[in-house]
């Protein structure tokens, strides 16, 4: 076995699948910026609202003013960067902490394809992107062939995002109720042809929640046969742009998924797009390479490895961490984030808060649309860890203003996947002394129904 390993680490392939890759993505990456910012959304989402939820731990990455424009510039003109391979140790590093950045800023724009986006980034850091077919690769550093490692940790970063999303779908609200499809689709018929009618209709609503978690549990392992690899990208190309059209508000996620997709094809077929490219833009192209350029030399740092390791398991750990909490995930949503949870709920809320002063009784009832967006006030509305965060942001401003021993209540109620809407957090509990941290939070009352799930 150690023979095997070693054999299968001193491999190689294709340097065209790594720049293929990071063409791909920088482009992505540039289009999404470039949205983002045409839409105003740098504006209404960060520097507007006077208050910023904050994962945990990571409370100091905050907008800046007006200057949060320099940070998405800096992302964009990264992205530009790692596309053409210009300077790329430098370029891919500031492309990841940048997007990051931006992703931390504020909680309530978390969506599963930026985190995405964000491991992709930061895998390619450690990753020989540059090496062929780049502004770097006429420079000097320049090679034919890579490890195969370094291409198979691409393919292995999306089998685990795939399961892991398949795996989520296994819960009875999925498969036995079609839910919360059943919820969307029936709103969509607007949508020509198909919303109507075909939209509207039970059994394709169970069709489709069965056919996505079949697809996402098995198109990792069709995509690595060569015998059902094609079928498997024109699968993938149907799914993603059905997906685009049914919830054009996923933004980038389905270009994400179909480009990354290519990663698993034949190394020739990369290479030859290589080549096509090279006659488009005649600046870039391709040199004859010498025998001693073929291989990257055997010193090719070992603690890459480690790294991107380490990273891989990171990735297969975290989503489980459910496991560690009581109740009912999708209502407490503890340990829900970054476990490749996609579309699994459809979730309500109205939560009032209610600010006292234990010294002399006084009180206060919050209305949250003096602190909080639209946005902001929805994803806090039925989110725990949302509620507490708020709660701690108004004990403390409450204290500023002169309350004496401060005590923050909150009633919230919120309906799950079309259920009547419950109480959700205990309205006795005076949530400013909880501390935020990875302990359950207590406050949430128990789930009343009973969801079986992975």
């Amino acid at each position: 076995m150690v023979k095997s390993l070693n054999r299968y680490l001193d491999s190689y392939t294709e340097a065209s699948s790594l720049a293929l890759y990071r063409i791909g993505i920088g482009i992505l990456l540039i289009i999404s910026t470039l949205r983002f910012w045409s839409k105003g959304w740098i504006e209404s989402l960060y520097i507007l609202p006077d208050f910023h939820f904050s994962y945990l731990g990571f409370s100091w990455v905050k907008p800046i003013g007006n200057y949060t424009y320099i940070i998405f510039l800096i992302c964009l003109i990264s992205a530009v960067l790692v596309t053409i391979g210009y300077k790329y140790k430098l370029s891919s590093c500031m492309l990841f902490l940048s997007f990051t950045y931006i992703e931390f800023m504020d909680k309530t724009t978390y969506l599963n394809h930026y985190y995405l986006v964000s491991s992709i980034c930061f895998l390619m850091i450690f990753l020989p992107a540059h090496h062929y077919f780049s502004v770097d690769s006429r420079q000097g550093i320049r090679h034919e062939k890579v490890p195969r490692w370094t291409v198979d940790s691409i393919k292995l970063l999306l089998a685990i995002v795939y399961i892991y999303a398949g795996l989520a779908k296994i819960n009875s609200d999925w498969l036995m109720e079609a839910l919360p499809l059943k919820i969307w689709l029936k709103s969509k018929y607007t949508i020509p042809i198909i919303g109507e009618h075909l939209l509207q209709q039970e059994w394709v609503h169970y069709f489709m929640s069965w056919g996505g978690m079949l697809y996402d549990i098995s198109i990792p392992f069709i995509l690595i046969s060569k015998r059902t690899r094609h079928f498997g990208f024109v699968l993938i190309i149907v799914f993603h742009l059905l997906t685009k059209i049914l919830f054009p508000s996923i933004g980038m996620f389905p270009y994400v998924m179909m480009f990354s997709s290519l990663i698993f094809l034949e190394p020739n077929t990369h290479k030859r797009i290589i080549h096509f490219l090279s006659r488009l833009f005649v600046r870039f192209k391709l040199k004859t390479y010498n025998q001693d350029s073929i291989v990257e030399k055997k010193q090719f740092q070992r603690y890459k490895l480690v790294v991107v390791v380490l990273f891989l398991l990171w990735h297969i750990i975290v989503p489980l961490r459910h496991f560690a909490y009581p109740g009912e995930l999708l209502w407490t949503e503890e340990g829900y984030r970054f476990s490749w949870r996609v579309m699994l709920v459809e979730k309500m809320g109205y939560t009032t808060f209610k600010v006292v002063d234990k010294t002399s009784g006084e009180f206060v009832i919050i209305n949250n649309e003096d602190h909080l967006t639209p946005f902001q006030e929805k994803q806090m509305s039925f989110q725990s860890d949302f509620i507490l965060e708020f709660a701690h942001y108004l004990g403390d401003l409450y204290s500023k203003k002169g309350f004496n021993d401060v005590a923050v209540y909150a009633e919230s109620y919120v309906t799950l996947n079309g259920r009547p809407s419950e109480l959700y957090i205990d309205p006795e509990v005076d949530l400013y002394p909880i501390k935020r941290g990875l302990k359950p939070n207590e406050s949430i009352k128990p789930f009343k129904d009973d969801i079986k799930s992975f």
